[in-house]
């Protein structure tokens, strides 16, 4: 069984194609999918698909790329508020220096303001962190979160994603394992505690090698675990138990849901 943390189900192609797109995840074994939300646009859409599949979950937040207003804040506040019962996480939030006519200072006072926001209501945060790794450890330590969350595509050092670990964040794996080329991420990934690793696929971003300039699916969530046994030592069974009992520790708010709908 897998959980997929990350995944823009909201996007094309899936959701043109909804009804086909799940048949596909439940094929592939797939018993939870997070929805992050990326703007205020996504915030109603994505809540609205986590009511249409029991499998699927929600997390809202203002990615750090995106133009964003108080208002969007505000707004997304207020739906933290209401606690709709299939939002599991804030995200995807974060922190980007790759491009740099993105308002830093802007970027800065949002990534708090959501840090204080899932502080205040105890929920995980899902990470984007990119070419800003210090700043980010940094930012995280200081905000002292009681949950934490998940370091999304990392692809830094092995020092720098156990400076995250020691703080209690997990390491978001995915397709980039799969490329030769990508020995730095491939051989932290082999070295991490397996404690801290849990499954994404950032469809419809990220393709696996040999897929490139294709659509990224959560079905492909399969490949990147074969992968990650060839990366590991451990046997099949214990790597997929204990990530499975790593998404279910820091997402808990999925274990309740599922209760309350077997009940």
């Amino acid at each position: 069984m897998f959980i997929d943390t990350h995944c823009h189900f909201d996007f094309p192609p899936f959701a043109g194609a909804l009804g086909d797109s799940m048949y596909k995840v439940r094929q592939a074994g797939i018993v939870g999918l997070i929805i992050p939300a990326v703007s205020a646009n996504y915030f109603d859409t994505v809540l609205q698909l986590t009511d249409l599949y029991p499998e699927l979950y929600a997390a809202l937040g203002l990615h750090p790329i995106y133009q964003h207003t108080m208002a969007d804040l505000e707004l997304l506040t207020h739906i933290v508020e209401t606690k709709p019962k299939k939002l599991v996480a804030i995200g995807e939030i974060g922190l980007d220096r790759y491009d740099l006519t993105v308002d830093w200072q802007q970027q800065l006072s949002f990534f708090r303001s959501q840090l204080a926001l899932a502080k205040r209501f105890d929920l995980p945060v899902l990470i984007h962190s990119r070419k800003s790794h210090d700043i980010m450890y940094h930012e995280l330590q200081q905000a002292n979160l009681p949950c934490h969350g998940v370091i999304h595509g990392f692809s830094g050092s092995y020092q720098q994603a156990m400076q995250f670990i020691k703080l209690g964040y997990y390491i978001g794996v995915g397709g980039v394992i799969s490329y030769e080329r990508a020995n730095k991420t491939r051989n932290t990934i082999a070295q991490l505690p397996l404690e801290s690793l849990v499954l994404e696929t950032d469809a419809p971003d990220m393709p696996l090698s040999g897929r490139q300039g294709q659509v990224n699916r959560p079905e492909y969530i399969v490949e990147v675990f074969k992968v990650l046994l060839q990366l590991r030592k451990e046997s099949s069974d214990h790597i997929l138990n204990t990530i499975l009992t790593n998404t279910l520790t820091l997402f808990s708010r999925i274990n309740r849901v599922k209760n309350t709908q077997n009940n």
